[in-house]
């Protein structure tokens, strides 16, 4: 009895004191790591729970990766162990907690490879391109490729896509291609179309597109990933220490982001090095990897067997498709023309017929199916597919999803409800995009897209994440532009398409709770609550009280995964 008294006494004097002798300090860049069996309480903060049913706690108890306890400080430490003798504490003194994001649409591989290439995110002007290549041909020898990406066209002054002479100019003698900032595009010089054997009498591929000139020369550009593949395949594989040592950046700066799970398209080869990752205790983030939706079924079942889908660390989900193309490279697949190029309605990857019959085999033997769609048409085609899939299989709870859903026609707004679609979409893409979004599909089509609200509004549920590589990790980009609507820099004032604002909150749980509900794992994560992983971020400021524009300058303190620091601020 004695002992206990003096517990109570101890908890009591921590409470009134702050801690400030008794537990480690955040600031102190303490580096507490839950240990099998042990128990670490972190107390003193301002905790936002994304539990509507209990939003707000003053401290929380880990336990082998999970937590144990939350609530007011009184009941954490009274009820839930933090008087006892030895007990590990971490004062937040008052910092503003989080769960940990669970970015819905990724691409580590890709990001791990760029981080490894050229460069050419925010270049200026086709010249400046150019002095970058310049500059990485120095540093290879004669005959070997050279890979970049991340260029946006409508940034340069004449806003046109850069051609082969442009970069045989500073490359002659390295076969170069560059991809686009969106993914679905890339320019190649003339060294590697002669390698990929591309000439002007090269038929297109299915899917594809081969750009010509007046002439019928190829100009180097080459869109969606049919035509690219005809050059990436050419390209030697990257070592297995060189892809490791890529996505090993990559992650760093994923948990320097406070994101502490990811749903990734990445190669098989990507995903053999998370497992490797995870065997050496180096995986800092929960990673779900899609498959390939076009790969056989018994390779699939086989993918699926090899990877697991239980482990909740690293698994496999869903199949994805892509299905049209981009927005800025004007092949998003349109039901009308473009409004700047009446010539085009982009480019539908599939044949639809075939698209449903490959969905209903793979939806049979019980895969979750997500499909990349941009413009209306694709939208419309795969939710047209989605409803043959259930009429076909029968009901179940599939949660299928459509990526990005940017351009949504008016009358396919309530059939994501009626069809239980999942839209997985990247607010920081309307960011982006918003300095030409409206001049591809003109001002009446522009009020169906980067349609946050009306999904809402119309009972769809809402996953989000960031496209990773194509726009940076930082989900504080995508808070910012869930709340106003505007460039980075400020403005246009009130926002671009106002009505399409949603709240923090909602925000917030489309980017967190959302997501886990997108990938079956709702009551898993997403919420600080008993049973839940240990996944969460400690922030330098309280999101509810500093204004939007403050939003993408807030720096993570601390992230944590399964009671494990994997990130922690200087």
């Amino acid at each position: 009895m004695r002992n206990k008294a003096l517990g109570v006494r101890r908890a009591f004097i921590c409470f009134l004191l702050g801690m400030a002798f008794c537990s480690t300090s955040l600031l102190q860049n303490s580096g507490a790591q839950e240990r099998p069996g042990q128990t670490i309480f972190y107390t003193h903060g301002r905790m936002y729970t994304n539990d509507p049913a209990s939003p707000w706690a003053e401290a929380m108890a880990v336990a082998d990766g999970k937590i144990t306890c939350i609530g007011k400080m009184a009941h954490v430490l009274l009820d839930c162990g933090g008087s006892q003798q030895g007990a590990e504490t971490v004062s937040l003194e008052d910092h503003f907690v989080l769960p940990g994001f669970n970015d819905a649409h990724v691409h580590l591989g890709g990001a791990g490879a760029d981080a490894l290439a050229v460069q050419l995110r925010g270049v200026a002007s086709p010249e400046e391109m150019q002095k970058r290549i310049a500059e990485a041909v120095a540093h290879h020898k004669e005959g070997e490729w050279i890979t970049g990406g991340g260029w946006d066209h409508t940034l340069w002054p004449d806003k046109r896509f850069p051609n082969r002479q442009q970069l045989d100019t500073v490359a002659p003698k390295n076969p170069v291609i560059l991809t686009h900032i969106s993914g679905h595009v890339a320019v190649a010089n003339s060294l590697a179309l002669k390698k990929a054997e591309i000439d002007k009498s090269t038929p297109n591929p299915p899917g594809g597109e081969i750009e010509h000139d007046g002439l019928g020369e190829p100009t180097g550009m080459l869109k969606e990933a049919a035509a690219m593949a005809l050059v990436k395949v050419r390209i030697p594989d990257p070592s297995p220490e060189e892809r490791r040592r890529g996505i090993e950046i990559v992650l760093a700066n994923v948990a320097r982001n406070g994101v502490t799970s990811v749903q990734d398209n990445s190669a098989w080869e990507d995903f053999q090095v998370y497992q490797q990752l995870k065997e050496d205790g180096k995986l800092t983030a929960r990673i779900t990897e899609w498959l390939p939706f076009n790969a056989s079924l018994n390779e699939l079942q086989d993918r699926r067997a090899q990877g697991g889908y239980r482990d909740p660390w690293l698994k496999t989900g869903a199949l994805k498709a892509v299905t049209d193309g981009a927005l800025g490279s004007r092949t998003a697949a349109l039901l009308e023309p473009y409004s700047d190029d009446p010539s085009s309605t982009g480019i539908f990857t599939y044949d639809p017929d075939k698209l449903r019959a490959m969905a209903i085999e793979r939806d049979k033997a019980g895969f979750q199916l997500a499909f990349h769609a941009i413009g209306d048409r694709a939208n419309r085609i795969c939710l047209d597919v989605f409803q043959a899939v259930a009429k076909a299989n029968g009901p179940r709870d599939r949660r299928d999803r459509i990526e990005h859903a940017q351009v949504v026609a008016p009358m396919d707004f309530q059939r994501f409800a009626e069809l239980k679609v999942i839209a997985s979409m990247q607010p920081s893409h309307q960011t982006t995009d918003m300095r030409w979004a409206e001049d591809r599909v003109g001002s009446e089509r522009i009020k169906g897209a980067y349609a946050w609200n009306t999904m809402l509004k119309n009972g769809v549920r809402l996953a989000f994440g960031t496209d990773y590589n194509v726009e940076p990790i930082s989900p504080f980009r995508g808070l910012y532009a869930c709340v106003t609507r505007e460039r980075p820099e400020g403005g246009p004032r009130k926002g671009w398409e106002p009505q399409e604002k949603i709240s923090l909150e909602d925000c917030i749980r489309a980017y967190i709770s959302g997501s886990a509900y997108a990938q079956f794992e709702e009551g898993k994560k997403g919420e600080l609550k008993v049973g839940e992983y240990a996944d969460f971020i400690i922030l330098s400021d309280d999101l509810t009280k500093i204004p939007p524009s403050q939003y993408t300058k807030v720096r993570v303190l601390r992230t944590v995964v399964g009671g494990r620091t994997v990130y922690q601020a200087n």
